[in-house]
């Protein structure tokens, strides 16, 4: 993922719940690659990547269901 993208991702990992923190592959070039890296710094840029769209194609769980 590069830097275009890490805004958008970082709303659906907030909107979702998703942990994660969005950093850098090199801190010295931000327009390069970025990803994501838990509290203990491992890197688990594809978990939240997977988790992100598992999310974003669920359907509501809350409706109306109306009887004829």
């Amino acid at each position: 993922m590069d830097a275009s993208e890490v805004s958008s991702l970082h709303d659906v990992m907030r909107r979702y719940g998703i942990p994660g923190t969005l950093t850098p592959g090199d801190p010295r070039n931000r327009a390069g690659a970025w990803r994501v890296v838990d509290d203990a710094g491992q890197d688990i840029t594809e978990a939240t990547l997977a988790a992100v769209a598992k999310a974003s194609r669920r359907q509501p769980q809350r409706g109306f269901v109306i009887a004829r």
